[in-house]
């Protein structure tokens, strides 16, 4: 008695062909590829906002620090440096502190006409830095007041 064994499945369902293989690789690294992408972008943009917040609070630092000065410091030439620099983490040891923020400070007579004018002056200061080979810049322009903050502080 002879016994034939029946294969259900013929001989090419049992495997894929070369080209199937190369194409699912192919699909595979697009998708692959995309999505790296998308966290190297999604890093940068972090990054970059937090590039920026630490400008803010380079520049907010700087302000407070020169609002609370007492007007004849304000008034007189040479008292508040007109550059500085500060970096994205000043704790850390040198040449490890990240981006380095770069400032100018400029401090000149009240823009408007009015009876106050010689009791106010204007602040200016600039921030810039520099992320890959763009040079970013921030503004914060605000005014001191003869009769402002720093009396009550001191």
């Amino acid at each position: 008695m002879k016994t034939r064994l029946q294969n259900s499945t013929s001989r090419s369902l049992k495997a894929f062909t070369l080209a199937e293989v190369v194409m699912s690789i192919l699909i595979v690294n697009i998708a692959a590829t995309g999505l790296m992408g998308c966290f190297k972008y999604a890093y940068f943009v972090t990054a970059l906002a937090r590039e920026n917040q630490r400008a803010t609070q380079v520049m907010l630092e700087r302000t407070e620090a020169i609002r609370l000065c007492s007007w004849d410091q304000v008034r007189s030439n040479g008292f508040i440096p007109t550059t500085f620099t500060d970096y994205f983490d000043p704790t850390a040891a040198s040449g490890s502190r990240g981006t380095t923020y770069n400032g100018t400070v400029s401090v000149t007579s009240f823009p408007f006409s009015t009876s106050y004018r010689d009791n106010m002056r204007q602040l200016t200061l600039t921030v810039t830095w520099q992320t890959g080979s763009v040079i970013r810049a921030r503004t914060n322009v605000t005014y001191i007041a003869k009769d402002g903050i720093q009396n009550y502080v001191y």
